[in-house]
């Protein structure tokens, strides 16, 4: 009774932890949560723009997801083009630790019976402990917005063709 008790006990643990974090962070406002995008104005033209992802959204998401934020602030607020006047790209990473307890391979052991001597035994849901090096992606821009065609720059974008270019790989959150 006992180890039917553990294993529900580490399956709901298993679902409740795969619910918290089922996928990559969808483009979403970071506001109130630790995750999706963030910006806040400096001046009338100029913005910080952020977008931090989970351990599952890669480098080149967390980056596209800003450079949408970019563009689609930039269209919210009229004006045609950013440029991007400082960038950069954190880069978390830790260790994280599972296993060394019930669920997976089995666990062998030998106890000793005063009626029948040493008994062996096995725990066929017990797991080693393992160790995965964990990273997650925090994106930064400061943007400067202007109006008309975008300069020769290398930093300057056109909102409207950032915006379509990147759509079809943005995730809104499921609702």
């Amino acid at each position: 009774m006992l180890r039917k008790l553990l294993v529900a006990a580490a399956i709901v643990t298993t679902l409740a932890t795969a619910a918290c974090q089922s996928g990559p962070t969808p483009y979403q406002p970071g506001a109130g949560r630790d995750l999706g995008y963030t910006e806040s104005r400096i001046e009338n033209d100029r913005y910080r723009i952020a977008f931090k992802g989970n351990s599952l959204t890669d480098r080149e998401t967390v980056e596209n997801y800003m450079l949408y934020r970019a563009a689609e602030l930039t269209l919210q607020n009229g004006y045609d083009t950013f440029t991007i006047v400082n960038r950069d790209t954190d880069k978390e990473s830790r260790i994280r630790s599972s296993g060394g307890g019930y669920m997976g391979s089995r666990l062998s052991y030998m106890y000793f019976v005063p009626r029948y001597g040493w008994v062996g035994a096995y725990e066929p849901y017990w797991t080693p402990q393992s160790y995965q090096e964990v990273t997650r992606y925090e994106a930064f821009a400061e943007i400067v917005m202007g109006r008309g065609q975008k300069g020769g720059d290398a930093n300057s974008f056109d909102a409207r063709q950032v915006s379509q270019n990147l759509a079809s790989q943005i995730q809104r959150p499921a609702t």
